[in-house]
C-alpha cells in the first residue's frame, strides 16, 4: 500500500520558526520564500533537464489539517496528487496537492487528468489564479517509506504550502525540498515577473 514519503511535524507556521528551533539551510531560504512559480524556477535551474514522476493520484480523505486549510468538512473527499519533481536526474522536490471535488468541476475538470504534467504548467494558462499566504513546516520522513528514488533521503526536510484560488475555488499545494536539492544560489529572477502569481 502506498505511503506518503513525508508527513508534517506539528502545525504549519506563517513564518519560519524562531531561532530556538531547527532552521533551514541558508541557501534554501530564498527557495522556501520564493513567491513565483516553483516549477518554472526549477526548470531554469535544471537547464531544461526536468521531469515529473507521479507517485499517487486518487480520491481520498485529506488530512485534518488540510481540511482546515481548505475549509472542508472533515470527511470530504478530494483528489490527492503526490509527485516527485526531478532536476538534472535527481529528485529535488516532493509535492502534494489537494484538489477538492468542488474545485474540479466545470472548466476545471481537466485538472483531474494531469498525468505527468506539472500542475503549475496547467494553472499557468488559467487567468485570475490567486495565491494565499505561504506556510512552512519541518517535515519528517515516513518510516514506512518504500521508494527506491528516496532511499538515501534525510529523515527531515523543509516544506512550504499555499492555498490557490482558481475561479474562486481552493486548491492546496505543498512542496518539500529534498536533500538532493542543492542550489548554488536563489531562484533565477529572469522571468520571475511573469510567474509571480502562479503556483508551483
Amino acid at each position: 500500500m502506498y505511503q506518503s514519503p513525508f508527513v508534517p511535524t506539528g502545525d504549519w507556521h506563517g513564518q519560519l520558526l524562531e531561532p530556538a528551533h531547527p532552521q533551514p539551510p541558508q541557501v534554501l531560504l530564498p527557495w522556501l520564500e520564493y513567491p513565483g512559480s516553483l516549477t518554472a524556477a526549477l526548470k531554469r535551474l535544471s537547464r531544461g533537464d526536468f521531469r515529473v514522476q507521479v507517485l499517487s493520484q486518487c480520491w481520498q480523505l485529506p488530512r485534518a489539517e488540510e481540511c482546515r486549510a481548505l475549509n472542508l468538512r472533515t470527511h470530504s473527499r478530494a483528489l490527492v496528487r503526490e509527485v516527485l519533481l526531478y532536476g538534472l536526474g535527481h529528485p529535488w522536490v516532493f509535492a502534494r496537492s489537494i484538489l477538492p471535488l468542488r474545485s474540479l468541476q466545470g472548466k476545471s475538470r481537466n485538472l483531474r487528468s494531469l498525468d505527468s504534467r506539472p500542475l503549475g504548467e496547467l494553472l499557468f494558462s488559467e487567468p485570475g489564479i490567486r495565491r494565499g499566504n505561504m506556510e512552512f513546516n519541518h517535515l519528517t520522513r515516513n518510516p514506512c517509506l518504500q521508494l527506491a528514488a528516496l532511499d538515501r533521503e534525510s529523515d527531515n526536510a523543509w516544506g512550504r504550502r499555499s492555498t490557490f484560488w482558481l475561479r474562486d475555488k481552493p486548491l492546496l499545494v505543498a512542496e518539500t525540498f529534498l536533500s538532493s536539492f542543492r542550489p548554488d544560489g536563489p531562484p533565477s529572477r529572469a522571468t520571475a515577473s511573469n510567474d509571480r502569481e502562479n503556483p508551483p
